[in-house]
């Protein structure tokens, strides 16, 4: 096995990442402030985005579950493997040759094993795709067609051809050199008695991919009587890769339409999806042989969400700018029995995400493929527009059942609805259900929430309120003090220049952050510092940083960092890049202060946002040469993180000054304060005199300071 990864291979990789794209391929982030992004974090349950990303530093940090790291950790975080394979990773994504310690050239070394696995599913969607365009596939062509899908449409969806056979696609990929074990692990072959055969024989196949495009698994249609394997559909069995309560088919080609819209129709087989995108629904994803469960909806909100308003927790269908309907997600039951069990088992989902969901029922309950072959693009376009919310169409669709006109079927009814009703977890949405369903049936209301509370009671309902403020969450979208930050930032005002403002924020980053539990004066001031000196260092004045000594900090752990910075270097050069900076001040902090310097990295500082040589859509810097270039590897592309790093603003380096002149009289004011105690306890005149002397030449000094700290920064 090669060795270790040469540090210059590592710093190479870490240059190319893009921590912004590499997070949005399954987060959706919005900007926050100067250089910050915001969303849900994607390793914890939340409905209040509190995970920041900072691509200028390349460096995230989740103020609700405490985690953070560098770009490297986030993809081990995310992809579930060490710090090795992180990079072996992001070095085949960015096309970068590593170099090993102990084995030369990275040609010799066989790459990580989710990347080898990720190449192995790629070239049997290769040998798929190609096998289509054979003689043998024309029971495939004859499904296809029969659902009006055509050659450009079975390409664009990426539509294959398993052939019949033993070990066709076997010979295929241990040709091109992987390994049994490989197709194995990737679920693309089993072991048989007579050696290994192809998991997928005789079927039209559909390839599974993540949001990044990916290929993870595969889903497969029966085409022959003959098939060994009765189920009509098959998926890939769980790998390393693809695991089928966090797969949605479809979600590479509608996740840019899901983030733009805030929507998402969820719909049941491969050939729906290709028929919802085709007719103008262009957000429908599918489960893949599961029924939708909680990792999906965490997938799914992930990308709509956006329910926070300061202290106000938004949530139900929400207006989209430019869109007519509003956020939703929508699932396309059938109207039968199996479908309204579905849309039953749906309840078991969280109350915010099923506050947003709605279902379509078609006539004579067609999916949307037969929809689209009957009546065409329009009424599946209307299937979505007419959908029902998801408690409205559960509760009247078992109401419906009974003959409310007579006093058993009212009753009958209760007691049915009764159960469901008492599924719905939150408080502020149960009374409004019971009073409809009460109207509905035609009883009083009492009634009904007697039969629901004790339904409550039998179940073990958690009770909560969707729409209560998440107590200890961190909120950096929030409006406050009368401004919104998002808005006024765009406006190119600078609202920071009210003090009272300022020292609002400062007040809000010291009382929410979590490493250190107090709000003075001397604890913000440390803060401030340490938050500017990580992300903009070059805001710092160096002379004055020069007088600055561990000794100035009173707060232990800000005390800490400053000298986790001296042995780091200090100040960085200005030619440093911004993430090798990040880089060696988080090796130099260690475990035990890596958590505070990511934290501080992604603080919110009250100055007006500054350019960072960024997009405005992905925040990464590419060459005019590169501009068409994709995200995955352009040789020109080079990520915020790799650029030197950035001169500060004007604002900046005021501030910057403003702080470190904070910290550095207040270290002349204790050793002045020090030196008056001493000499008051002093019997000794000439002593006395002495030490007059010295605390004479410490105020000029610290008066001196002031001016030249101020100085350099304004020049």
């Amino acid at each position: 096995m090669a060795g270790m990864i040469l540090k210059e291979d590592v710093e190479k990789v870490r240059g190319a990442a893009d921590l912004y794209d590499i997070v949005s391929s399954t987060v959706t982030l919005k900007p926050s402030g100067s250089g910050t992004y915001v969303g849900l974090c994607p390793f914890h349950d939340e409905k209040t985005p509190s995970f920041s990303v900072r691509p200028s530093l390349g460096v995230w940090h989740c103020f609700g579950c405490g985690l953070g790291g560098d770009v490297f950790v986030y993809v081990e975080h995310q992809e579930n493997i060490d710090f090795r394979e992180a990079v072996e990773l992001l070095a085949d994504k960015y096309h970068i040759e590593l170099h090993y310690e102990k084995g030369g050239r990275s040609s010799e070394h066989q790459g990580s094993k989710r990347a080898r696995l990720l190449e192995a599913n790629e070239e049997a969607q290769r040998f798929f795709v190609e096998q289509l365009r054979g003689r043998d596939a024309i029971a495939a062509h004859k499904l296809l067609a029969g659902r009006d899908f055509s050659q450009k449409d079975c390409e664009f969806f990426g539509c294959g051809y398993a052939p019949q056979g033993w070990d066709n696609l076997v010979r295929h990929l241990a040709s091109n050199g992987f390994t049994q074990q490989e197709m194995l692990d990737a679920g693309l072959a089993r072991q048989g008695q007579r050696g290994l055969y192809d998991y997928f024989r005789g079927r039209v196949t559909w390839p599974i991919r993540d949001s990044t495009g990916r290929t993870l698994g595969f889903g497969a249609r029966k085409l022959f009587d003959d098939d060994n394997v009765n189920a009509k559909y098959i998926n890939t069995p769980d790998t390393v890769l693809y695991k089928k309560t966090q797969a949605l088919y479809g979600i590479d080609i509608a996740k840019a339409a899901i983030v733009k819209k805030r929507q998402v129709v969820i719909v049941e087989g491969y050939t729906d999806v290709m028929a919802c995108h085709l007719a103008g629904v262009d957000t429908a994803v599918a489960t893949c042989g599961t029924a939708f469960g909680e990792e999906h909806a965490k997938i799914v909100r992930r990308l709509i969400a956006d329910d926070s308003l300061g202290a106000v927790q938004l949530v139900g269908p929400l207006k989209v700018d430019g869109q007519s309907l509003s956020s939703r997600i929508v699932f396309t039951f059938d109207g039968d029995a199996a479908g309204q069990k579905a849309a039953i088992h749906a309840f078991a989902l969280d109350s915010a995400f099923l506050s947003q969901t709605f279902v379509a029922v078609a006539a004579d309950n067609l999916d949307p493929c037969d929809l689209r072959l009957k009546r065409g693009d329009q009424a599946v376009r209307s299937l979505v527009s007419e959908a029902k919310p998801l408690y409205d169409f559960v509760i009247n669709t078992v109401i419906d059942r009974f003959d409310t006109a007579y006093t058993n079927g009212q009753m009958g009814a209760v007691k049915a609805v009764a159960p469901l009703i008492a599924q719905i977890r939150d408080r502020s949405l149960l009374d409004v259900h019971e009073r409809k369903a009460a109207r509905r049936i035609g009883v009083d209301l009492d009634i009904m929430r007697h039969e629901v509370n004790a339904a409550r009671r039998k179940l073990h309902v958690r009770d909560e309120d969707a729409y209560a403020p998440r107590r200890g969450q961190y909120q950096p979208t929030a409006r406050q003090n009368g401004f919104n930050r998002e808005n006024t930032f765009g406006t190119g005002d600078n609202p920071y220049a009210n003090p009272e403002v300022r020292k609002a924020l400062e007040r809000r980053d010291a009382n929410e952050q979590s490493y250190y539990r107090v709000d003075d004066a001397v604890f913000i001031a440390e803060q401030q510092f340490m938050a500017v000196l990580i992300q903009v260092p070059r805001a710092i004045p160096v002379q004055g940083f020069a007088k600055l000594g561990a000794n100035h900090f009173l707060t232990d752990v800000f005390r800490s960092l400053f000298q986790a910075v001296e042995a780091a270097g200090g100040l960085p050069a200005p030619e440093t890049p911004q993430g090798l900076w990040m880089h060696n001040l988080n090796k130099a902090a260690g475990p035990v202060l890596s958590e505070v310097v990511g934290e501080l990295a992604v603080l919110p500082l009250p100055l007006p946002v500054v350019s960072e040589r960024q997009s405005s859509s992905s925040g990464r810097t590419v060459s005019p040469q590169a501009s068409d270039a994709s995200s995955s590897g352009s040789a020109h592309e080079v990520s915020q993180a790799s650029l030197p790093l950035r001169e500060a603003s004007p604002e900046e380096s005021r501030y910057a000054a403003e702080l470190l002149v904070r910290l550095l009289d207040l270290g002349y004011m204790r050793q002045i304060g020090a030196a008056k105690r001493r000499m008051s306890h002093m019997s000794d005149s000439a002593k006395k005199l002495e030490l007059l002397g010295s605390i004479t030449r410490m105020e000029t000094e610290r008066k001196e300071m002031q001016s030249q700290v101020y100085g350099n920064a304004t020049a």
